[in-house]
């Protein structure tokens, strides 16, 4: 993959500047085809009825065997970022954390309280297959009566207790298109995924984890904040398909994976939609992917043992994650 030092991205994003420029009115998708996506994505049924691990599936042992012979150096990149203790407009559930002292005789100790609402664009997490629903009915059927205030009768994240171990695969767009970093409102189309497998040579497939860099943690150092909410690069809802037709197991991002807005309409985290609810594949959202990029670049491969594991909270939505790049 020595061409990862070339400048030949430049040349490749002009060749593939339609897709990636197109007008939203061409990205604009109606709830009818929202539908019909959904209907071609779903894997409901396709591990049995009972089924509650969805897209996990795919990592087999096998899979993970083939994933830690990638491991030849033994680094390790954390790809989470510090859980963040400042309120902002991007966070305005801060991270809570209190440390106390204990003295006992002769004995001196600390000890923690922590609390975190995580879902949002600001705390490295993993969503969980409760956190978005279609039509009332979570993946594989389930209905939303089975969300309770202590937590989920079915597919909590306790149920992903072996972690994910599996080969992780960068997607470095920035990289790819010669850039710092994507503006914020990029669309991500499939197009542009094969672009870069065909530049590196890596074929993405199934039981990978996928991680999409858009360089937003980079944009926020040269130029500032800016209301990502209303405005951040990710991928178009149709990336759904193509998602389905690799077996991807899992999707991350330095956002939050949906392009913002997303141009579906009603649906402002489309994407998270058709991949949960339909596929049954855990997101992680709010990744720090710039260590891992530069890891990358140095290893010159953009493939490498991926290792995560949600806390164990029986019904849970999700956790708070710090997951790991092994070269």
């Amino acid at each position: 993959m020595d061409h990862l030092k070339t400048v030949f991205a430049f040349l490749l994003v002009a060749a593939i500047g339609g897709c990636a420029e197109a007008e939203p009115e061409s990205q604009s998708v109606s709830l009818a085809q929202f539908d019909e996506w959904m209907a071609e994505v779903s894997n409901w049924g396709r591990w049995g009825e009972d089924d509650e691990l969805g897209t996990l599936n795919l990592i087999t042992p096998d899979k993970r065997k083939e994933a830690a012979e990638l491991v030849e150096e033994g680094i390790s990149v954390s790809l989470a970022r510090d859980l963040d203790k400042t309120r902002s407009d991007l966070n305005p559930n801060p991270f809570e954390h209190e440390l106390s002292v204990i003295e006992i005789e002769d004995h001196q100790a600390a000890a923690d309280r922590y609390a975190v609402d995580y879902h949002g664009y600001a705390h490295s997490h993993i969503d969980g297959l409760t956190h978005f629903a279609y039509k009332g009915e979570l993946y594989n059927g389930i209905s939303m009566d089975t969300l309770k205030p202590d937590g989920a009768e079915k597919l909590g994240i306790e149920k992903v207790h072996q972690g994910i171990f599996t080969r992780g695969v960068l997607v470095d767009l920035p990289w790819l298109r010669g850039v710092d970093y994507l503006e914020p409102g990029t669309v991500i189309l499939a197009e542009d995924l094969e672009a870069w497998e065909e530049e590196t040579g890596i074929e993405i497939g199934s039981g990978d984890v996928l991680l999409v860099r858009t360089g937003r943690w980079e944009r926020l150092r040269q130029e500032g904040p800016w209301d990502f909410t209303q405005s951040a690069a990710g991928m178009h809802a149709s990336v759904a398909k193509w998602l389905r037709a690799r077996d991807v197991a899992v999707l991350g991002c330095d956002g939050v994976n949906d392009v913002l807005p997303s141009n579906v309409d009603g649906k402002p985290n489309a994407l998270h939609e058709l991949v949960m609810a339909g596929m049954g594949m855990l997101v992680m959202d709010n990744l720090d992917l710039d260590a891992l990029a530069e890891e990358v670049q140095r290893q010159d491969r953009a493939e490498f043992l991926f290792v995560g594991a949600p806390l164990r909270v029986p019904g849970g939505t999700g956790s708070p994650l710090n997951p790991l790049a092994i070269f």
